[in-house]
């Protein structure tokens, strides 16, 4: 039986669906692996298709299976159309060529492919292009011809890193003050020393995979080899990777295999002058809440295409697994749109794309054949079972899926509902919801939370107060509840609510706006489309408190590697106190969310019979807090109750952590002990002189007895 039907007893009833999952998953490898062949060996159309430079020249070739004729324009012909045409040299699979002396292309050359079917001709940009830039005059984008033989020096050999995630999710061109767009090498050399110090081991890139607007936030994608032109050249991209390494930080790839954009000159869509070459032909081609074109994952080309697509990224530019955007609209044929996922019946009915599932599996698998090291992380808010269990357990093989519901929970508990009425039921619930030996990434908020329409937490709690009481000398209500429940949102979430933890840029210290791109509505201003990183640097801003609170939280948490242990240990819970304290990774983590309500002498179980010590607490003056948790030791020993308790002083909206710590003992306890240890020694060395004179008694008596025995011997004979 698979161990997905062992972890979801209540699933057995779907043991079909899973053998149809399974089943699916062997015969497509079937088809498309011979002869021995792993997905590994597979996946290289792109070292095959587009243009590479070769021993004698240049070879340029396409998949354009409908075509009827191709052609490559540039501005080596002078952008004539029909000059160079390409040849087909396979019918069957539409595979297209064209060889070029070495002196007609260069490095830098700009090109397009011309398609023609019947007397239409028509201009894209090639399938497999590594590099794509805009004219500044025209806008018109092409293909630049891209030569990376000796190019890049990488300085990153043997790098992995398998620690427990702590993701720094961000978006390169808005990594800047200035009101533009940044590049990679500036983030690179600006950004990831940031990242570092706040102790993030992994960093999950947005919008680099080729997106002509730049306002889609790089979700929808056109030249899916091509990493970003707005933000510099493929060598600058590879600087990034190769510095994030050097610092010991892994680097996620924002893949979206999800849909593509539905341009056609700038995108693959009717490349061949078909639909059907990438997507679904009709209504299920086309996605009807983002305009953009549904893959068909059960055309073997179409696999070809995506697999090749993820092993490019993460042999040409060493990214260390991919973060799977829009993976819930993959899985179903209606994109899940309207679904509330309450019954079990929603994961394995005809609306299930099964299709989908199995490219995800064979994605996953081929991942991790190039990297056993690498990560991927499924964007997927219906919580499909097994989407993070090994393929032969019957799942999907993700390592980590996205604890999409917790934010979700602190966004309508911070709108919605009043201080006075946070059920800690209802909260450590929500820590808990997770799937039975699958893994999670918790996060509080995203950069789904920090767009225009949308706020980020501090926002919501702060509001408008944030423009102008942020100063460190000046207190009001608004702007010390606003901080004292960022902070223990953020620490109840790391600590309790999954298997890893992500922060978008700049949440770590309360970026006060929201992100809204250049855009015909704003005046294609970029003034909320950057990240005012002087707010936490001048340090006369409380922003610096929450940026310190957040690095040290991590810190701790890393340091006793709570996410090896798969869920807190719950040791007390009350509505009304609005008191939770649970034990995890060695420490425990108590909370009093009460707005107005401190607890002197409070009584709560903990898990060891020790002395505790806090090592962390949101109170501390440096975090503006008002000092009133002292750091000093904590006694167990509670007489009269049963068990191991604490008395704590618990203030209203804090939060601490404690670690036990091994008895210390006082000058008298050490001399008693020394005494103690003495006698010991000294009972245990009349012991073993008692047993020497046993042995030596016994070995004289054996010795006589011997002796007496000869004698008689001799005597008889």
């Amino acid at each position: 039986m698979y161990r997905i039907l062992e972890l979801n007893p209540q699933l057995q009833r779907f043991k079909g669906d899973i053998d149809l999952r399974m089943s699916n998953y062997n015969n497509k490898k079937s088809q498309l692996l011979q002869n021995g062949e792993t997905l590994n060996e597979f996946a290289n159309a792109h070292d095959y298709f587009g243009f590479h430079h070769v021993k004698d020249g240049w070879v340029y070739r396409e998949w354009a299976p409908g075509a009827d004729q191709l052609y490559l324009e540039g501005d080596f012909n002078q952008w004539d159309k029909t000059s160079h045409p390409l040849k087909k040299i396979d019918p069957y699979f539409g595979v297209w060529e064209l060889k070029l002396p070495e002196k007609v292309l260069h490095s830098g050359s700009q090109v397009k492919t011309v398609v023609k079917n019947g007397e239409n001709l028509t201009e894209h940009i090639p399938l497999y292009a590594r590099r794509v830039v805009q004219d500044k005059n025209t806008y018109q984008w092409c293909c630049e011809v891209w030569d990376d033989i000796n190019r890049f020096q990488w300085t990153d050999g043997g790098f992995h890193c398998d620690e427990s995630p702590y993701i720094y999710e961000a978006h390169v061109g808005m990594a800047q003050e200035e009101e533009r767009i940044g590049t990679y090498r500036e983030f690179a050399d600006k950004i990831l020393p940031r990242i570092k110090r706040a102790g993030y081991n992994t960093i999950q890139l947005m919008a680099i995979m080729q997106h002509p607007y730049y306002g889609s936030f790089g979700y929808q994608v056109s030249s899916f080899f091509a990493a970003s032109n707005w933000f510099g050249t493929p060598d600058d991209l590879k600087y990034l990777v190769n510095a994030a390494h050097n610092m010991g930080i892994r680097v996620l790839l924002d893949v979206v295999h999800s849909h593509a954009v539905k341009n056609t000159q700038e995108g693959i869509n009717l490349f061949d002058g078909t639909v059907e070459q990438f997507f679904h032909a009709g209504d299920r081609g086309n996605h009807p809440s983002w305009d953009t074109k549904c893959f068909n994952y059960d055309r073997n080309e179409v696999l070809h295409f995506l697999l090749s697509n993820l092993k490019f990224w993460m042999t040409e530019y060493h990214f260390d697994g991919f973060r799977f955007d829009g993976v819930t609209s993959m899985l179903y044929v209606d994109h899940a749109m309207g679904t509330d996922f309450t019954v079990d019946e929603c994961y394995f009915s005809i609306n299930t794309d099964t299709q989908a599932i199995t490219y995800l599996q064979l994605a996953n698998e081929l991942i991790h054949q190039i990297n056993p090291y690498a990560l991927t992380i499924a964007e997927d808010m219906s919580g499909m079972p097994g989407m993070c269990l090994p393929i032969q357990d019957g799942g999907i093989g993700f390592d980590y899926r996205l604890g999409m519901g917790l934010p979700d929970m602190w966004t309508k508990l911070v709108r919605d509902v009043s201080d006075d009425y946070w059920y800690m039921d209802n909260i450590w619930s929500s820590m808990c919801l997770r799937r039975p030996g699958e893994k999670t990434i918790a996060y509080v908020e995203s950069h789904d939370q920090a767009l225009v329409g949308d706020k980020t937490l501090i926002f919501r709690l702060a509001d408008a107060a944030m423009y102008t009481d942020m100063d460190k000398v000046c207190h009001t209500m608004v702007i010390d509840r606003a901080i004292a429940l960022h902070k223990m949102i953020r620490l109840l979430t790391i600590a309790g609510g999954g298997d890893g933890y992500l922060n978008f840029m700049g949440n770590e210290f309360g970026h006060p706006e929201w992100i809204d791109f250049p855009r015909e509505g704003n005046g294609w201003s970029f003034h909320y489309c950057r990240r005012q990183w002087s707010l936490v640097d001048n340090g006369f801003l409380k922003y610096q408190c929450l940026n310190e609170f957040d690095r040290d939280m991590v810190a701790l948490t890393k340091e006793h590697h709570i996410f090896d242990q798969r869920m807190g240990d719950l040791q007390w819970i009350h509505n009304t106190d609005h008191t939770l304290v649970f034990a995890r990774g060695g420490l425990v983590f108590a909370f009093n969310f009460h707005p107005t309500q401190s607890f002197e002498d409070y009584l709560v179980p903990v898990p060891e019979d020790k002395d505790y010590e806090v090592v962390l607490s949101s109170d501390d003056g440096k975090y503006n807090g008002q000092d009133r948790i002292a750091h000093v030791r904590r006694s167990s020993f509670i007489g009269g109750v049963e068990g191991p308790h604490l008395k704590l002083y618990l203030p209203c909206r804090t939060a601490m952590v404690m670690q036990p710590l091994e008895p210390t003992l006082t000058n008298a306890d050490r001399a008693a002990h020394l005494a103690y240890l003495k006698r010991k020694a000294e009972e245990e060395e009349h012991k073993a002189e008692a047993a020497r004179k046993l042995e030596q008694d016994h070995r004289a008596q054996l010795s006589k007895k011997r002796v007496a025995a000869a004698d008689k011997d001799y005597n008889g004979n």
